[in-house]
């Protein structure tokens, strides 16, 4: 019923608040043995990522946004072929180990996996998705520090090992008062949320012993037979993995439901055995999932079907099937028990649309973390209801439409944002109208050693991913739903033969030379928007004359991190001088 969703929301609310204040209380103060963890540590995906990363995390620590005495870490995969985010666990293992060594078996680890191009929220490409900012907060909340506070009570009641998480969820759990969620067991123990059958096809499911149930606490631990990944509903009913949902099931209304993976934990004993795994298998060539390449492998009834079923990894690799099947046999036996949050609720970050929505639109999401409509701002005034703003100085003649978000920006007078945009560490000059459902995003690069600017803009809804073998297939790439070869036609660029970086064979949205470089921020920011302008409204406007064209992709090889921070750091000035901080 409507009145008891909203008595479960209030609880999500009341302990998501009560779990921000104790990490506000860590915030900038040095942590006391035991307090917190020993090690937080963080994975990129390559040697340039980790160096943006660690860079902001020691910034956040001296602004006194982050716990201090702790060790914060930031490892990065080898160079070569993807390895997943099962090949980075078990490198950040070695890492530790090297760094560590015995000690390392008295120590409480969270490790986040954050690697990757985030290239369906290319916002948080050059900085990370760890670091996207959440409007809550003083200093305003990152990512980074959000997880840190939804599990500040881990720590505590858990044995030496390892809490392995991914950098764009969100899980929100209450539990009784009097009541811990303990990691005390051998083995691995993973949290569990009541989800509908259709969340249950694209996450892990577990299977559990079944049981009569005439009512539900808001926790209960629980041992698990086996562990599907992302399985077909057919799969998951015959499996037994599906439970009936008699007389309410606190925030779900669903009548039937499956219990569904997020964070996990690992105890030293077997993070000690993955370990010795990787200097058997020597240099990995292949990905390896740390959700359905560890965890399938657990529980009484695995079986070791799953390790031939490689219908949803990128490339098929020969080495896959063995790898997994190395696993397999390593981990078989070990326990696998899951701790059911009953009142919980999982929320995925990844992509501009769920940003969009859960910022701007969603009530329960919103009202269950306290999000504001305006965080850390200058004249981010009442005009904006339904959007979100943060990080950034407006003109107060600005108008931004509901359902935006403006992060990092600096908007002169009478500039308006058309409704569901994402402007992002951008500077827009007087005047200027960003139309409906667009993307923009600045970054600074190194152009012919000289520090310039490129601003890419997208459809909100565009799929940057998608990719077609060469550059006579231009029709089927969409840009604001346009294809390509009419946008550029609106450019004067139909007669030029158009550049894609890096690999030839593969061109898509992501590496599309298709964006102006300028020396300014705010010409940047201008040149772009008058080629969106012209492809939305049938005219032309070719780029600025003799610019060089960047992709997203070239944007992130060239980008110049220092600068990026730098701007970052006056916005930051800049905003504190203007509210009087």
């Amino acid at each position: 019923s409507a009145s008891m969703s909203q008595a479960c929301s209030r609880k999500l609310q009341t302990a998501t608040r009560e779990k921000l204040r104790r990490l506000n209380s860590l915030r900038g103060r040095e942590v006391l043995p035991g307090e917190f963890w020993d090690v937080v540590a963080v994975t990129a995906v390559d040697g340039s990522q980790r160096e943006a990363y660690e860079l902001q995390i020691r910034e956040k620590v001296e602004r006194k946004e982050l716990p201090v005495g702790v060790q914060y870490k930031v490892f990065s995969d080898p160079p070569g072929c993807k390895i997943g985010n099962g090949g980075s666990t078990l490198y950040a293992l070695q890492h530790l180990n090297d760094i560590y060594g015995k000690a390392l078996s008295n120590m409480r680890v969270i490790l986040i996996h954050a690697g990757g191009f985030s290239q369906r929220m290319p916002s948080a490409s050059a900085l990370g998705k760890i670091f996207m900012p959440l409007p809550l907060g003083n200093p305003i909340y990152q990512m980074l520090e959000f997880k840190l506070a939804m599990y500040v009570d881990f720590p505590s009641q858990m044995k030496p090992g390892f809490l392995v998480t991914c950098a764009d969820d969100i899980e929100l759990y209450s539990i009784p008062e009097e009541e811990r969620v303990s990691f005390d067991k051998p083995g691995f123990t993973a949290l569990a949320h009541p989800s509908p059958l259709s969340v249950g096809t694209t996450h892990g499911v577990f299977v559990l012993e079944p049981r009569e149930r005439s009512s539900y606490p808001e926790m209960e631990n629980a041992s698990c037979l086996c562990f599907l990944h992302k399985p077909s509903i057919d799969k998951m009913r015959d499996s037994g993995a599906v439970c009936a949902n008699q007389n309410g099931l606190f925030s779900m209304s669903d009548i039937e439901f499956v219990y569904t993976d997020s964070t996990y934990y690992m105890d030293f004993k077997t993070a000690k055995s993955l370990l010795n795994l990787l200097n058997e298998l020597g240099p990995l060539n292949c990905e390896i999932d740390a959700y359905g390449d560890f965890l399938q492998a657990l529980g009484p009834k695995a079986t070791m079907e799953y390790t031939k079923n490689t219908a949803n990894v990128t490339k098929e690799e020969s080495g896959l099937v063995e790898i997994r099947q190395k696993i397999f046999h390593l981990l078989k036996g070990t326990p696998l028990n899951v701790i059911l949050l009953n009142n919980s609720k999982f929320y995925h970050i990844g992509t501009t649309s769920e940003y969009l929505f859960h910022l701007t639109e969603d009530e329960a999401f919103r009202g269950e973390l306290d999000l504001l409509s305006s965080a850390f701002s200058v004249n981010a005034n009442e005009n904006f209801s339904g959007c979100c703003i943060m990080y950034s100085v407006l003109d107060p003649s600005c108008s931004v439409e509901a359902g935006s978000v403006v992060e990092y920006s600096r908007l002169e007078t009478g500039v308006s944002v058309g409704g569901g945009s994402i402007i992002s560490s951008c500077w827009v000059s007087p005047g200027l109208c960003v139309p409906a459902g667009a993307f923009m995003h600045t970054l600074c690069v190194t152009h012919q050693k000289q520090i310039s600017f490129v601003t890419v803009f997208f459809g909100i809804e565009d799929n940057l991913k998608q990719s077609v073998a060469s550059p006579t297939y231009l029709e089927e790439l969409k840009l604001f739903g346009l294809d390509l070869a009419k946008c550029l036609s609106h450019w004067g660029m139909e007669n030029e033969r158009l550049r894609f970086s890096g690999d030839a064979s593969s061109c898509s949205l992501w590496n599309a030379c298709l964006f102006p470089v300028c020396s300014e921020q705010q010409s940047s920011f201008s040149a772009s928007l008058r080629m969106l302008q012209a492809i939305l409204s049938g005219s032309t406007s070719p780029p600025p004359r003799d610019a060089a064209l960047m992709s997203m992709q070239d944007c992130l090889q060239r980008k110049n991190l220092e600068e990026m921070l730098k701007l970052k750091r006056r916005l930051h000035h800049d905003i504190n001088v203007q509210l009087g901080m």
